[in-house]
Formats: C-alpha cells, sequence, structure tokens
C-alpha cells in the first residue's frame, strides 16, 4: 500500500491534469499499486512505470486519463468515466494506435526486422451515479457493421478485437479491489462523501468543501487534498459542469425523440388518448404538436 506519495505539481508528469482522478493517479508508484490491485498481483517495486499519457501540445490539454508502460513490456491505458460510454473502445483504439506511434519514435517500422512493442490492456473505471454490475468487458467487434453477405470466409473470426475491462469503482462495489488499492479505495470513499453531502441539500460548493475537510480529518488522501485542494475543487467544478452538460444534452436529445414519436403517430392518424400511452405526454403537449403540424 502507498503510504505517502509526493504530489508536488512542480513534478512533470502532473502538469495539465484536466481530472481529480488524473492528478491523483499520475505518479509511478500509486500506479504500480492501482495495476497490482487490479489483476490481484504484486509489482516489485523496482519494476520500472513510465507514464506516457497523450496530450494535446497546441491546447497543453490531456486528451486521455492515464497510460503507463511496465518494464517496456505491458502497455496499460486506464480511462475514468461517470457515465458510461459504449464507444471506449473505439477511442481507446484510437489512443493505443497514437501510444505505439510515440513508443516507436525513431524506430524503423518500415524496415524488415519485427520491432517489439509493449503488449497492450484497456481499462476503465466507473463511478457514476447510474446501476452498473461490478464488472463487465467492451469489444470493439460490437461496433462493427454486419457484413456477413459480402464474405464466404467464417463469419465469426475477426481480423481485430479490442477487450475492455469495466470495474465498478463506487463504493460497495469491488470491495476486494478498493481494499487492494489503498489510493483508488480512498478515492471512491471521497467521492462517495461529495455526493452524500449534496443529496442532503447542501450546495455542490459546500459538499466539496465539506467532503474535503471530513476526508482530511479521517485520514482519506490527507496528504493529496492538504496539498492540491484548491486544485481539486477547480477540477471537480469543471467535471460536474461537463457532467450536467452531458445529461441536459441526453435529456433533450430524450424529449425530441418522444416529440418525433408523438408527431408520426399523428400523421399517421393515432388518437390523441393512443399517442398519450405511448409516450407518456399529457394530451394538451399532443394537442400543441398537433397544431404546429398544420401550420
Amino acid at each position: 500500500m502507498i503510504k505517502s506519495t509526493n504530489y508536488s505539481l512542480t513534478n512533470p508528469n502532473l502538469k495539465h491534469r484536466d481530472s481529480v482522478f488524473s492528478l491523483l493517479f499520475s505518479d509511478p508508484d500509486v500506479l504500480r499499486e492501482l495495476y497490482s490491485a487490479i489483476e490481484g498481483i504484486i509489482l516489485p517495486p523496482d519494476i520500472p512505470v513510465s507514464i506516457n499519457t497523450l496530450s494535446d501540445v497546441l491546447y497543453r490539454k490531456q486528451i486521455n486519463d492515464i497510460s503507463f508502460t511496465i518494464d517496456n513490456r505491458l502497455v496499460v491505458l486506464i480511462e475514468h468515466q461517470s457515465s458510461i460510454n459504449e464507444n471506449m473502445p473505439l477511442r481507446l483504439l484510437e489512443y493505443i494506435g497514437r501510444i505505439y506511434e510515440k513508443i516507436t519514435y525513431r524506430q524503423k517500422v518500415y524496415k524488415t526486422k519485427l520491432v517489439k512493442i509493449p503488449k497492450p490492456e484497456f481499462i476503465v473505471l466507473y463511478n457514476g451515479v447510474e446501476p452498473y454490475p461490478d464488472y463487465k468487458e467492451m469489444r470493439l467487434s460490437e461496433a462493427f457493421k454486419d457484413a456477413s453477405d459480402l464474405k464466404t470466409t467464417d463469419i465469426n473470426s475477426q481480423s481485430l478485437e479490442l477487450v475492455v475491462q469495466v470495474y465498478n469503482i463506487n463504493s460497495g462495489h469491488n470491495p476486494e479491489l478498493l481494499k487492494r488499492s489503498e489510493t483508488l479505495g480512498n478515492y471512491s470513499s471521497f467521492i462517495s462523501k461529495i455526493r452524500e453531502y449534496k443529496e442532503s441539500g447542501s450546495s455542490l460548493d459546500e459538499a466539496m468543501k465539506t467532503a474535503i475537510e471530513y476526508c482530511i480529518e479521517h485520514g482519506i488522501l490527507k496528504l493529496f487534498l492538504e496539498e492540491h485542494s484548491s486544485e481539486v475543487i477547480n477540477m471537480l467544478y469543471s467535471e460536474y459542469n461537463r457532467d450536467d452538460d452531458i445529461a441536459a444534452n441526453r435529456e433533450e436529445a430524450y424529449e425530441e425523440g418522444i416529440e418525433k414519436t408523438a408527431r408520426n403517430a399523428l400523421a399517421e392518424g393515432y388518437q390523441v388518448e393512443e399517442i398519450s400511452k405511448i409516450t407518456g405526454l399529457d394530451a394538451e403537449k399532443i394537442k400543441l404538436l398537433s397544431q404546429e403540424a398544420l401550420q
């Protein structure tokens, strides 16, 4: 277990992080602990861990959450998600291509001799509020369009596959994993405390500050929060605002879909009462949509 870690922002690995998760885990020792906990192994402290997280040089912005190599033999991509994105396998495919480009830079990949590369591994750590199982796998092949009528070979064979391991790290899920990684367990407890205070009626600002005070007092991410409380609050504001925007967009899209269904039903001659049962819209709203269609 990691008892103390220097999280000073003078460390170049900690610059320009745009999430609390990325800041917290952008340290080789913490990553060694996290990976050991996920795999149920113990990585010796002398095994080198090198961070190679992608960033946009022009905008000085981090692109993916965390990627690192272990002993130059394994490259691990870890993404933190507060909402499940079914496109993560495709996104991680894009990331791994760029990371391999970084790793093999200046190597003669166009020569005939085989260039050895670290084996990839893809992990998503989920801590959103929507229900989700403790563990699930997402596969790139699930996104492939059906081309079975264009092939004569075995349609079950895949020329390309990418498997993402998704772990639910909310409190009450994967307790053994959270126990094996003290840092991950503390992070889960910290986020849980913020939600607890928000649900009890506190504003986001009050919830974050009270959660930080509670966690420092109870030894949860104590050193990290003492050194970076202001950065943590700023990052959390951005994260919560981004989540709110995503939720608002989803709700808007859902409402547009319901109204489109109602309009189609009106066009097909359904009665207001029938449409109301199908869509859940009240009669006045359906009549308004009907009037708009006539204009």
